[in-house]
This record gives structure tokens, sequence and C-alpha cells, in this order.
């Protein structure tokens, strides 16, 4: 009886810490230097894609956009044309995709979003759409 008791406790013990393991191990940064990282709404630690291509963006790397005013508001109008993997021309295997409708975006094409300015200089992007929504 009592060697099931400890094999029990022992169990539990090796549960509680691979639990524990995995916790830690996903909060930490992604195991790929140079690439950009943030913390989504979990805490997790998760790289920055490109909405468009999904593609993982480096740390010199930017979105092309365009941010129409009037500036000094908290929410204004936004496009974005792609990251560099995907804008002007697409790189080899890279598809445009809208993460809204999920239909494909032509190079000309772009998202069309919202961007929230907060007062702490925080900024917030929220993808509604893009250029092909209202085409069939």
């Amino acid at each position: 009886m009592d060697m099931v008791v400890l094999a029990a406790v022992g169990v539990s013990l090796v549960v509680f810490a691979l639990r524990l393991v995995s916790r830690f191990a996903r909060r930490q940064a992604p195991a790929a230097p140079g690439l950009r990282t943030q913390k989504d709404e979990h805490g997790n630690t998760v790289f920055v894609r490109c909405p468009l291509c999904n593609t993982p963006l480096a740390k010199d790397e930017n979105l092309a956009s365009k941010i129409f005013r009037p500036m000094d508001t908290p929410d204004q109008r936004m496009i974005v044309m792609g990251c560099p993997h995907c804008y002007p021309v697409p790189e080899r295997g890279v598809e445009r995709t809208c993460p809204v409708c999920h239909r494909p975006v032509p190079n000309d094409g772009h998202l069309v979003a919202r961007l929230f300015n907060h007062r702490n200089n925080k900024k917030h992007v929220i993808v509604t759409g893009c250029s092909e929504e209202g085409k069939k």
C-alpha cells in the first residue's frame, strides 16, 4: 500500500514539474535571433508577423502603410500595403491573404485598418477588411 502512495506522489510531482517547465518555456522569447517579438494578450512572447502574408518580421523590417489625417485624434484610418516580403513584389511562395475575409489580396491591394493612439504613446492596430472586400 505504501508503494502505491509513493508512486502516486512521484507521478504527481513529475506532472507538476512538467507543467511548470512548459509554462516557463512558453513565456520565454522564441529562439530566433534578429526577429521582432511582442507580448500577446496572455503574456506569452510571440513573433511580430505581417498581417498580409503572416511572415515573421526582422527587427529592421517595417510594414509599408499610410495613416490618414487628422493626426491628433485617438482613432485614425490606416491602410497596410505589406512588408518587405510581400510588397511591392511578393517573394516566391509568399501569399497575400486578408485576415478578415480570407480572400487573396493582389499586389496593388491593401488592408484597411484602424490605428488607435493611446495616451501613453502606445499604438494599437485593428484590421477591419481589405481592398477586395467590396469586389466580386
